[in-house]
């Protein structure tokens, strides 16, 4: 885990070790007020966090491989199987997609022909040979299946864990305010633990 982020909480609002103010937000600010802005805060990191698993730069090769031995595709198309298939855990950019369809192009792999206005590319009989030897595309892998079910959970649950505190905020007396801010910190604690073992 990044130290500095860790360090700072979520968003620098007390959420991590060292914030020293928990959830009441800036001093001299209302409880109710603090939590709603750290929830933001909260929304908004997971956001800005990938909410896929990091693919080997081996497995965009394989994939368009995998993909290639069904039909020919062009490459906007093949981004989006790709993300289809892995369940929206796995969507690889335009600029690792493109350059392995040149390198496979140049080692003679596959061949590219003009359909519609776009090229779509299909594999040469040494293309295919060896996608039948490449084995399981990323996507069907252990791997692919955890970290989309880990890597999508999380933010679901922090979302909604944030929409729940917002509502103690927006409508909660300043006891059930207090209550949500320990329950909070409490999970603050938790999650801190689970990354220490």
């Amino acid at each position: 885990m990044d130290n500095s982020y860790a360090s700072r909480g979520f968003g620098g609002t007390g959420f991590g070790p060292g914030g020293g103010r928990g959830f009441g937000g800036r001093p001299g600010m209302n409880p109710a007020a603090g939590l709603w802005e750290a929830m933001e805060h909260l929304r908004a990191s997971f956001e800005q966090r990938p909410s896929g698993p990091r693919m080997a730069r081996g497995d965009v090769r394989t994939a368009v491989l995998a993909l290639l031995a069904e039909q020919p595709m062009h490459g906007y198309q093949i981004i989006q199987e790709i993300e289809e298939r892995s369940g929206g855990s796995w969507k690889p950019s335009a600029g690792s997609v493109y350059p392995t369809l040149q390198l496979l192009a140049d080692e003679g792999l596959i061949e590219a022909a003009e359909q519609g206005g776009r090229k779509t590319y299909s594999l040469t009989e040494a293309g295919r040979a060896v996608a039948d030897e490449a084995g399981t595309p990323p996507w069907e892998g252990s791997s692919a299946r955890t970290g989309a079910a880990s890597f999508g959970a999380l933010p679901k649950a922090g979302v909604d864990l944030a929409g729940a505190a917002a509502q103690v905020a927006r409508t909660g007396t300043p006891e059930q305010v207090q209550q949500a801010v320990d329950v909070l910190d409490e999970a603050r604690r938790r999650l801190y633990a689970i990354l220490a073992d």
